[in-house]
């Protein structure tokens, strides 16, 4: 899930009940959105105070919108606030004929995009071991451990172990702001170092709460480099080389790209 689905919550139903909405506002305007519609930086912080810190907001380039830029976890973002003010649109927008994106999207995109690092840069710390400790082949995988699509590489992951004997997994904890309760999950399972309690968030069973003895740092560490790095979204794989893989895959697909 990228930054963009910080906002996931949000439905797509709710996006089209905005459409709808916008489309209608659209036949009633008299072309001068300013006049009728405004909103300031204060009133888009309150709005939007649960999904990051509001640095920037303005008119979109499309109409019926205002682009609203954020930061959150060290990242920068940019959503889409409708003139009702009840509906936030997540992810990029693009103009038709280019097919690039337009706006601070554009801009985003720019920055946030990677799909290399140094693999030097990443370190065993800070992570659960799934496979052959002593394996010759390194993957590295970012998780949330209330993550539905991390659940289910989780149980790829476990296969891929089975058909690479000689693979050492590292499970890395990025727990995003979607999930409330990722952060304080995260700190419990490493600090237990416990892949029984990963298996049980996975399968939404309870976790013991977190204490002042679950340390936060190696959490915050794992969020820092993800975020300078480019790595938005869980599940991600780091392979061996350094390539960033996003999203879900299967063991099979996994191995293949180990190869």
């Amino acid at each position: 899930m990228s930054l963009w689905k910080v906002l996931a919550t949000f439905t797509f139903a709710a996006a089209v009940s905005f459409s709808s909405h916008a489309f209608a506002m659209s036949q009633g305007c008299s072309g001068d959105c300013a006049s009728c519609h405004s909103i300031t930086l204060q009133e888009a912080s309150g709005l939007l105070k649960d999904i990051g810190s509001v640095k920037d907001v303005k008119p979109a380039p499309v109409r019926g919108l205002y682009e609203v830029t954020f930061e959150q976890q060290g990242q920068t973002g940019v959503a889409y606030l409708d003139y009702g003010k009840k509906h936030i649109i997540a992810g990029q927008v693009f103009d038709l004929a280019s097919r690039q994106p337009v706006g601070g999207s554009a801009q985003v995109a720019r920055q946030e995009r990677k799909d290399h690092l140094d693999p030097a840069t990443l370190t065993p710390e800070n992570a659960l071991v799934l496979g052959n400790p002593n394996g010759k082949k390194k993957l590295y995988v970012f998780t949330d451990p209330e993550c539905p699509y991390c659940a289910k590489a989780h149980v790829e992951l476990k296969k891929l172990a089975d058909m690479e004997p000689d693979l050492t997994i590292y499970i890395k904890f990025f727990p995003l702001k979607m999930h409330p309760k990722a952060y304080d999950k995260s700190r419990v399972i490493l600090s237990h170092n416990s892949m029984e309690l990963l298996d049980k968030s996975f399968a939404g069973k309870p976790l013991p709460p977190a204490t002042d003895k679950d340390d936060k740092k190696p959490i915050d560490d794992t969020i820092r480099f993800a975020g300078a790095n480019g790595i938005n979204s869980t599940p991600t794989l780091v392979l061996p080389d350094g390539r960033i893989q996003p999203g879900f895959r299967s063991a099979e697909e996994m191995r293949e790209l180990l190869r």
